[in-house]
């Protein structure tokens, strides 16, 4: 159980990373439909920016993910042999 704490963490992190930009690309979408047009205060230059930031990231993370479970997987398959 132990092992499998790492993929579950690396999980969380996907899910955590491309839902926070896809909220905010959808924060971004609605105020530009509800008529804000000034987004250079408060907090609009963080919700433009996130998903720039959080795509990739999580990309990469669920790459990560998916070379991780793949490792373990083949070492549970090896040991299952033996």
């Amino acid at each position: 159980m132990l092992a499998h704490r790492g993929e579950r963490i690396l999980a969380f992190m996907v899910a955590s990373a491309i839902g926070l930009s896809v909220l905010s690309f959808l924060a971004v979408i609605i105020a530009t439909a509800a008529g804000v047009t000034d987004f250079d205060g408060g907090v609009w230059p963080v919700l433009i920016v996130l998903p720039a930031v959080g795509l990739p990231l999580g990309l990469v993370l669920m790459i990560a993910l998916i070379v991780v479970s793949g490792i373990r997987r083949s070492r549970d398959a090896r040991d299952a042999s033996q």
